[in-house]
């Protein structure tokens, strides 16, 4: 039976309803502050915190809750005859169900300038003491943290006239998986404020649910995705969708994919992308051109595909992209009759998403079986006044610039990888190989013809000069790589033999 409720919530969303349905079952009220006078000016009769502590609330509210009177009535076990000689001796009664919500602390820090002093006014400390103390005791004690469960307390309490152990105990987890979310945040906030080392001996990380998804990389496997908090980068958590089916595991993985390369370019740019890999990526003076250069690359690979535009997606290039069967198309905006072409496929997944956002992202994270490797984000760009022409033959200043073209591309290409480029366009792309050569000879198969004339961008350092041997023979005309490898001087002597142009970056991109 409940007799006693204590209620203090920082989100009321709900609060009033089941404080009145509460009433009306007899059970007497205790509140505190801002919660009470809600609850007092809707009418329903309240007991203040003050009253059963014999304490006033002191120090702005700061300290109101901790008192032996509230937490003696929390965490006494009902079937302990010493606990409840206690209670009753020192004129303890007991607290049944306990109704907290913590003080908006992820909201705070997530303002914009917030100063430090406000995020310390915003951690919770009686709060949490309150739920951690009625979760673990919760074969005698109802604990609620989510507004979400009222309704289902409320059906028992009217049904069964209790809360069933199953619920209790249900909602005790939910207290220690959400007081656990709160420190983290908090602690992940100090630890930046102060300084701390980046990798720390511990490391805790927090994230919260945006959708259940209908099933993972195969239809066998569960799913769902998270959000990481904090993180205001242009990413797929912060697109709005406009049309079409809920996003599936392989298409978030995949636009997210098109997503970070797209952002690379400054000029209008479009990116496709299948199977986490792009299949086609082009830039040029508008964004319609830029599709057909992506698109072009490999007609093939793009049937099903991803497409992310850095531009307003007009009409025309609508019209184009209707044409073929896409997965998803993201762009931060879309013309008003080039909505109605795309639309007309209604399974089509149209998001619009700003992509000028800065990273905020800590770390890159993946997961392997009993462990996390954590490192920082890729962000590394190729400062072009550094770059090392190690051959006779210095690069034009055309293929200079699809160099560095191709070395973006690059980035986001599975290793081993493999990019040839020509006037601002991909036009042959080997990702993912156990061996450099065959990454090589698969973009070379793809571009064909086009490879006369091209540059060659590879992710890691040549071991052996035969990626040379095959860019000579396909008519490749400057190459960009890392260097650094033991045998560099037989590549550099392959591209003089050949008359290619070569350039060192001395940085690597592996993505695994």
């Amino acid at each position: 039976m409940v007799k006693r409720a204590l209620i203090s919530v920082s989100n009321k969303e709900g609060i009033v309803d089941f404080a009145r349905e509460l009433a009306n079952m007899g059970v007497e009220i205790i509140s505190t502050g801002g919660t009470a006078k809600a609850l007092k000016d809707n009418g329903i009769s309240v007991t203040s915190i003050s009253d059963v502590t014999g304490f006033p609330e002191i120090m702005d509210g700061r300290v109101k809750t901790l008192h032996p009177a509230i937490h003696g009535g929390i965490l006494a076990v009902r079937d302990n005859p010493d606990h409840m000689a206690q209670i009753d001796k020192l004129g303890i009664k007991p607290i049944d169900m306990v109704v907290v919500n913590l003080y908006p602390f992820k909201e705070t820090v997530l303002k914009e300038g917030v100063a430090l002093d406000e995020a310390i006014e915003n951690i919770d400390i009686g709060g949490p003491s309150m739920l951690r103390a009625a979760a673990k005791n919760y074969k005698y004690v109802i604990v609620i943290v989510d507004p979400k469960d009222y309704e289902v307390v409320l059906k028992e309490l009217k049904t069964d006239g209790d809360v069933s152990y199953e619920t209790r105990f249900k909602l005790a987890a939910k207290v220690f998986v959400h007081t656990s979310q709160y420190d983290t945040l908090i602690a992940d906030y100090l630890k930046r404020q102060a300084g701390y080392e980046k990798y720390p001996d511990m490391l805790t990380l927090t994230f919260e649910k945006v959708q259940d998804l209908r099933y993972g990389e195969n239809p066998h496997q569960t799913a769902a995705f998270y959000r990481e908090i904090g993180n205001r980068s242009s990413n797929l958590v912060s697109a709005i969708q406009l049309h079409g089916k809920e996003l599936s595991f392989n298409n978030i993985n995949d636009a997210n994919a098109a997503i970070e390369l797209v952002k690379e370019f400054e000029e209008p740019a479009v990116v496709a992308v299948k199977h986490a890999n792009p299949c086609g990526v082009g830039i040029a003076d508008n964004i319609f051109d830029a599709y057909m250069k992506a698109y072009e690359c490999d007609p093939v690979s793009i049937f099903g595909g991803i497409v992310a535009l850095n531009r307003r997606v007009d009409y025309k290039t609508a019209e184009k992209m209707h044409e073929l069967f896409l997965e998803i198309i993201v762009a931060p905006d879309y013309e008003d009759d080039a909505l109605v072409v795309l639309k007309k496929k209604k399974n089509l997944r149209v998001l619009k998403l700003q992509l000028d956002m800065p990273q905020t992202a800590q770390f890159d994270v993946k997961k392997v079986n009993g462990g996390l490797l954590v490192q920082d984000m890729d962000t590394v760009d190729v400062d072009v006044h550094q770059l090392k022409v190690v051959t006779q033959r210095k690069p034009t200043d055309q293929e200079m610039m699809d160099l560095l073209f191709g070395w973006k591309v690059v980035k986001y290409v599975k290793s081993n990888a493999i990019v040839l480029a020509k006037g601002g366009q991909t036009v042959g792309i080997g990702p993912g190989q156990v061996n450099r050569i065959w990454a090589a000879e698969n973009a070379i198969r793809q571009a064909g013809e086009r490879s006369r004339g091209a540059v060659l961008a590879s992710d890691a350092f040549f071991p052996f000069p035969d990626v040379v041997e095959a860019a000579a023979k396909a008519g490749i005309t400057a190459i960009i790589q890392p260097g650094g490898s033991i045998r560099d001087e037989e590549s550099i002597q392959a591209a003089n033999k050949y008359g290619i142009a070569m350039v060192f970056t001395g940085i690597r991109h592996f993505k695994h």
